[in-house]
């Protein structure tokens, strides 16, 4: 399979888990319905008895939420076009910055409330959940940029953390009850598609795909 056969079966597949939790939580299906309280139940009872624990994860989650990403995507943004890069300015635009837009569509058409049980305050609705969609989108596209521009042996260490910065932010909501676990697994699987998107849509490089743009070998006329 091409890289990006991988990469449509991916999205592909990250679709079918949005539906699902879709339309698990307009159904009300019960398995969904178990899996939200299973998880919000007992954080919100250790929430309640340790103050410090929530503020710690709200704090957490608001330095590394989407608004901080996407401010951070402005400067890399404005630097690619100061250096002429149209094509990685435009990727970032697309997707960082306009994944806001995504994640507010989505929640006015489904509309759900927050968790009752929530120990911060939140607003909007609650699915899908917008730091789980906007922090997946964010990470992954800054990745795609940086990872060429930095050294092999550290590209690893990045994609690592990386995952575990939207898997913890993803994680924290459902600490802070301020989502339910379908929320945050519904914004991975959007944000993931939508990256995927942008990235076959607007590519932040541009393919070479006419013979003349291929460099002639040395020695060799054109």
């Amino acid at each position: 399979m091409t890289h990006k056969g991988w990469l449509i079966g991916s999205a592909v597949m990250a679709i079918g888990v949005f539906v699902l939790m879709l339309v698990g939580v307009t159904a009300g299906w019960v398995w969904v319905a178990d899996m939200d309280a299973g998880a919000l139940d007992p954080l919100h009872r250790i929430g309640e008895a340790n103050p410090g624990w929530v503020r710690g994860w709200d704090i957490f989650c608001t330095v590394f939420g989407p608004t901080v990403f996407r401010l951070v995507t402005v400067v890399v943004i404005v630097i690619a076009f100061v250096r002429r890069n149209v094509h990685v300015g435009m990727f970032l635009v697309i997707s960082v910055e306009l994944s806001g837009l995504v994640t507010q569509i989505a929640k006015d058409l489904v509309d759900r409330p927050r968790p009752a049980t929530a120990l911060v305050h939140a607003g909007a609705s609650s699915f899908p959940s917008g730091h789980a969609l906007g922090v997946m989108v964010a990470v992954a596209a800054l990745l795609t940029v940086a990872l060429p521009l930095v050294r092999p042996a550290w590209r690893g260490a990045l994609v690592v953390l990386g995952v575990v910065l939207v898997i913890a932010i993803g994680a924290g909501r459902v600490v802070l009850n301020v989502h339910h676990p379908s929320d945050v697994i519904a914004g991975w699987a959007l944000g993931y598609a939508y990256f995927v998107a942008c990235l076959l849509l607007v590519p932040p490089r541009r393919a070479i795909t006419q013979p003349d743009e291929i460099p002639a070998e040395p020695g060799t006329a054109r």
